[in-house]
């Protein structure tokens, strides 16, 4: 019997159950939706790589990790190109045409290597917008992981830097020099990471797979390359593609004088290293590097940045910032230069920015 003869229908317990089950919902609903989101987050998918700090979307990413990453990137994407071309299996085969009407050739190497370097960036930070020469294929997607170490020499040179993860665009190069790679010329191929926050470029790694070189610099953080100390401005030797000689001679000639030195080369990433002090024997030396035609961003970013870092200069032709965000293509031709007077270079040459449009 229920106290004070009060008799408690089947009907009324009921409805009491229900109220104390509708408080205790409310009370801990939140809590366990809480907990199971935070569960769904943290856990990383099964069989896949651990979504590194900040690379969420809509959430930071520290620059240091990148620079890390793109390293290991192009050392990655290297050994492809390499193993590739050692063994003969290039597959070549034209995938179009330049604007100037000469073949563009793909190979196994640059597949192989886009794919290596591609899902190793994305799989480290996937919230990052990634632009690469080659078509990613999904189809054919592979699980490259980074075990979040930090070489040492980036350690001591640079420091976290964390920026918004939606001001960051990466391009890579994963095979810079094709026609030449095809050619065996091995000395002018590079693989390339450049990153840029907010359209400019502020990480650059060129990497040479046949001699396992790698320049790496960050601006406003460190790098380990250097300029080198001694140029020549009144005559300077100039580098340019092996298509453009004819092109920048007879302009560079009558600007310079005769004694004015044209360095035919392959390779973007080449031509830039050819104004650094690369402890290299089958690297050229150069005091300015000239393109007179359309380029595609991710052969020209990596130098850019390198250049950057430490104090140099790349443009266009008429001397306006290259910006690494829409379009993948630069219209106006560059010229870059360091340790020199960039804008006097660009009043010598007004000439290039018209052969640029022939």
């Amino acid at each position: 019997m229920a106290p004070m003869g009060i008799r408690l229908s089947p009907l009324g317990m009921a409805v009491f159950c229900l109220l104390g089950l509708g408080v205790l919902y409310h009370l801990y609903s939140g809590f366990l939706a809480g907990r199971f989101a935070f569960f769904m987050l943290s856990e990383p998918a099964a069989g896949g790589p651990e979504t590194p700090h900040g690379s969420l979307p809509g959430g930071v990413v520290d620059l240091r990790e990148l620079l890390a990453v793109s390293v290991l990137a192009a050392v990655r994407g290297g050994e492809e190109v390499k193993r590739v071309r050692e063994g003969n299996v290039l597959n070549a085969k034209a995938k179009g045409k330049t604007r100037e009407g000469a073949e563009e050739q793909l190979t196994t190497g640059d597949l192989l290597s886009n794919r290596r370097m591609f899902y190793l960036l994305k799989g480290a930070f996937p919230a990052v917008q990634i632009n690469s020469e080659e078509r990613v294929d999904t189809a054919d997607q592979e699980t490259v992981s980074w075990d979040h170490s930090i070489p040492e020499d980036i350690k001591q040179k640079i420091q976290p830097k964390e920026v918004p993860a939606e001001s960051v665009t990466v391009w890579i190069d994963p095979l810079d020099a094709t026609q030449e790679y095809t050619e065996d010329l091995r000395q002018y191929v590079t693989t390339m990471v450049c990153v840029a926050v907010n359209g400019k470029p502020v990480i650059g790694v060129i990497h040479k797979p046949f001699s396992s070189y790698t320049a790496w610099a960050m601006v406003d953080g460190g790098s380990n390359v250097k300029a080198r100390s001694s140029y020549n401005e009144k005559t300077p030797r100039i580098i340019v593609s092996r298509s453009h000689a004819g092109k920048v001679e007879q302009v560079a000639r009558q600007t310079f004088g005769n004694k004015t030195v044209i360095i035919p080369a392959g390779g973007a990433g080449y031509k830039v290293l050819a104004l650094l002090d690369v402890p290299e024997k089958n690297q050229e030396e150069a005091d300015v590097y000239i393109h007179v035609t359309y380029i595609k961003k991710w052969d020209i970013c990596a130098g850019n940045a390198v250049l950057r870092a430490l104090g140099g200069h790349m443009t266009t032709l008429t001397g306006e910032e290259i910006s690494y965000t829409g379009s993948d293509g630069n219209e106006g031709g560059l010229i870059a230069s360091i340790n020199m007077n960039h804008k006097a270079l660009i009043e010598k040459l007004p000439d290039l920015e018209k052969t640029s449009h022939k």
